[in-house]
């Protein structure tokens, strides 16, 4: 199915699996704001797609999210489709991991949705139609090892999720979960999984691609069909 006249508003889109969706809702057709951190990377994205439009924030920062949701609103109404994507990952034993990293996950990885939604969710139910799909993680139900501030920001966005799903059902509002296994992406750089036991290997992962084809899949069924969760697991 196209998504041709449909705007959507993917977080984290300037590299990675974000830029991965962005660049699946571009190819049906969408108008997509890719919104990041970096506008040298956010251009580079944006540059090798149609429709595409980016805008700079730190989604850790409440006003740069009103910015957002704002100027989405005054330039495109209500966006059909908001994929929350961005996020901050690092891991440590509890008790080990800096409290100023656990406060950024948290911030990005739970506030932001939360205040994003809080902009976007209403003007949907009142349209009647929109779509929300929260990429998520194996950490949103599993538990591992040095993964306690991380788990506690996805176990925390996958509750939004349900909530989110709960009331938005039978309003014509539809909302995925998406959640992946291990994907390569550069957020493993500096954390070496080859290195730590029971990790796998980053040729073994899942590629952004992957989770981007799970996301259009979802956002392109008819519209009496809601996906309410995917997950996806590596080899």
């Amino acid at each position: 199915m196209t998504l041709a006249g449909r705007v959507a508003l993917v977080t984290g889109a300037s590299r990675g699996i974000g830029a991965a969706i962005a660049s699946s809702l571009a190819s049906a057709c969408a108008t997509v704001w890719l919104v990041a951190r970096s506008r040298e990377a956010l251009d580079q994205v944006a540059a090798a797609l149609p429709r595409a439009i980016p805008f700079v924030a730190d989604l850790a920062d409440a006003s740069a999210v009103d910015t957002l949701a704002q100027a989405v609103m005054r330039d495109h109404g209500t966006p059909d489709i908001v994929v929350l994507n961005a996020g901050a990952f690092d891991l440590g034993a509890v008790g080990a991991l800096a409290l100023g990293a656990v406060d950024r996950m948290i911030d990005l990885n739970v506030r932001a949705p939360y205040h994003l939604l809080h902009h976007v969710v209403p003007a949907m139910r009142a349209r009647g139609t929109g779509h929300v799909v929260t990429v998520g993680s194996v950490a949103d139900h599993v538990a591992f090892p040095e993964n306690g501030a991380y788990a506690l920001t996805k176990y925390g966005t996958r509750g939004l999720h349900e909530v989110v799903r709960a009331e938005l059902r039978g309003t014509g509002v539809r909302a995925t979960l998406v959640s992946p296994g291990p994907v390569d992406t550069t957020i493993w750089d500096p954390l070496h999984p080859e290195a730590r036991p029971g990790f796998p290997t980053r040729d073994a992962m899942l590629r952004p691609a992957d989770v981007a084809e799970a996301v259009a899949w979802a956002v392109t069924r008819p519209a009496h069909v809601n996906v309410d969760e995917v997950r996806l697991g590596y080899r």
